[in-house]
């Protein structure tokens, strides 16, 4: 399917609704069609706001022809039947991370999209970052050596404010889980995208700086990689003004850091043409981003979601995969619930090697 605007429909007009309909104006090729909000007033304001129609129903807005891609922006349990429905309807879906807060939910939602020849795409921006595609580039021409150790924090804060906003927010059947599955999830994500399948995962979940919610606040976990790596993960929103993102990754023949999507240091062994061994340092942006969620969930960047919405369009053009689909979506999800069991167990979890990996 070629054409030259691609309709898009919001589901949910929320923060994050509202922060794709501002990205979608900026997108060649798409236009931003209609919203749905079980809420009229709120979807009638978000319409008004964006120049779309308006609807409460999914499946009323779903029989329109000219809606292409449907991009979901609800509370994380929704997410799963909400991109069902769509596949069912001919629309391809991009849909906000995590998912969902399950892997079989996540799992249908794959097989979903499969049966119905629609194409799916989780939001996971930030591997599309320059600092992590230069850092993955260099990973694959093996610049580091033999990869030993990596590093992933997101230390950031969240008020009680913020908690108390909406019902839905800090509870295990709506949200899924705290700090690791809504704020640590791209970190996760990346993690493994650099340093390659998680074999397994040690964990223990707190919820220290807040009260009244059900998820945890404060997350440790230590990983083991299918390489024989192994790593450290800890996120907290009770880390007072809100601080950095950080990845940190060593081997044996070089190393990169990674913080607030700036690459603040790189360096590796380079061999010349007659064996000599000098050191390279890579292309290092020696900035910090203000725009990273750390302690204002709103404050980021929109240049890589947009990024990502234009792949899913070049996706259907050229009838191939989103850069991040539902297997690649589905990922850190399955990391995080490991997390969560291994603090329920207070045992390490083992994760299934995902199918073409090694475990």
């Amino acid at each position: 399917m070629n054409k030259a605007v691609y309709g898009f429909a919001i589901v949910g007009s929320g923060a994050i609704g509202s922060f794709h309909a501002e990205q979608l104006k900026q997108v060649g090729g798409a236009k931003l069609i209609a919203v749905c909000d079980e809420n009229p007033q709120r979807a009638g304001q978000f319409a008004e706001r964006y120049s779309c129609s308006a609807y409460t129903s999914l499946n009323d807005m779903l029989q329109r022809d000219d809606i292409d891609i449907v991009n979901i922006c609800t509370p994380s349990s929704l997410h799963g039947g909400q991109a069902i429905a769509c596949a069912k309807a001919g629309k391809h879906v991009i849909v906000e991370k995590p998912m969902d807060i399950t892997l079989a939910t996540a799992d249908s939602m794959i097989a979903a999209c499969q049966e119905a020849g629609t194409k799916l795409s989780v939001v996971s921006q930030h591997r599309l970052d320059r600092s992590v595609a230069q850092v993955k580039q260099l990973i694959r021409e093996g610049a580091f050596g033999k990869l030993v150790l990596a590093a992933g924090a997101v230390h950031w804060y969240r008020s009680q404010q913020y908690y108390d906003s909406s019902s839905w927010r800090g509870t295990w059947q709506w949200d899924g889980g705290g700090a690791l599955m809504n704020q640590g999830i791209h970190i996760v994500d990346l993690l493994q995208y650099l340093m390659g399948p998680v074999e397994s995962v040690q964990a223990q979940c707190r919820t220290l700086g807040h009260r009244n919610i059900e998820v945890e606040d404060t997350a440790a976990a230590l990983l083991r990689f299918g390489s024989g790596a192994v790593g450290t993960l800890t996120a907290t929103t009770s880390a007072y003004p809100g601080l950095n993102t950080r990845i940190e990754l060593f081997g044996t023949k070089g190393s990169a850091i990674i913080e607030n999507d700036s690459l603040v240091f790189c360096q590796y062994e380079e061999a010349a043409g007659d064996g000599t061994i000098t050191d390279a340092v890579g292309s290092v942006q020696h900035r910090t981003s203000g725009a990273n969620g750390a302690s204002n969930p709103m404050s980021i960047s929109g240049e890589t979601h947009r990024l990502q919405f234009s792949d899913m369009i070049e996706a259907i053009e050229h009838d191939r995969e989103p850069l991040v689909n539902g297997i690649e979506g589905r990922k850190p999800l399955e990391i995080i619930l490991a997390v969560y069991e291994s603090n329920r167990s207070g045992k390490p979890v083992l994760l299934q090697p995902t199918a073409g990996e090694s475990a």
